[in-house]
């Protein structure tokens, strides 16, 4: 038994988890766990509850691929209540809403985490049909080359007067920027603050 979560409050040795968007602080859902679906949220660090209803361990994405990605774990002044900072991989709710109080969970800036959160999901969880994954597959040479390829054809585009032509080819270059950052085990979070720290100078 984790000597910091009471399970044992709770006759059926559960206790509520919250989980919250790590970037936008939006509550994502509530769900249960026991002290079995809490060891298996650590050591996966993807989200798994206690299913009241089917009355097993329950992977949050198992069948939609909608993960939550684990960032922190936190457990409140009582330890009967958890508190899970998680990265989306897709809308959290099954009705497909954002999130299960039926909340939208991204603005244009926001939109970059959860795309961050889809890239990450396509490594850790290939599929056969997935572009991102095949990038993957082919190692961050590949992954590498196809950021300077959107680059230099971002150049080309900014000498001429299409602005939709111009706008599409900076996409998928941040596409493929974020690609190769999580090739390289890094996030926007690890570039803005080698910026901040520029600026602070």
């Amino acid at each position: 038994m984790n000597s910091e979560i009471a399970f044992d409050k709770s006759p059926e040795g559960l206790v509520p988890a919250v989980v919250q968007d790590t970037e936008t602080g939006k509550i994502l859902m509530l769900g249960y766990m026991n002290q079995e679906a809490y060891e298996k949220t650590q050591a996966e660090q993807v989200v798994t509850f206690f299913s009241r209803s089917k009355q097993r361990l329950w992977t949050k994405g198992e069948t939609s691929n909608n993960f939550l990605h684990v960032d922190s774990i936190l457990v409140d002044c009582d330890n009967d209540t958890l508190l899970i900072k998680a990265r989306p991989a897709g809308p959290t709710c099954h009705t497909g809403a954002d999130t299960c109080f039926n909340e939208q969970n991204r603005g244009k800036g926001q939109f970059l985490n959860y795309l961050q959160g889809i890239i990450h999901d396509r490594r850790v969880n290939p599929t056969d049909t997935s572009y991102t994954t095949s990038l993957f597959g082919k190692g961050v040479n590949k992954i590498a080359q196809k950021v300077g390829e959107e680059a230099v054809e971002l150049v080309i585009e900014a000498k001429d007067d299409n602005d939709d032509l111009f706008k599409g080819e900076a996409a998928d270059l941040l596409f493929h920027f974020l690609v190769l950052l999580e090739q390289k085990n890094m996030d926007l979070d690890d570039i803005i603050a080698v910026l901040q720290s520029r600026h602070a100078k």
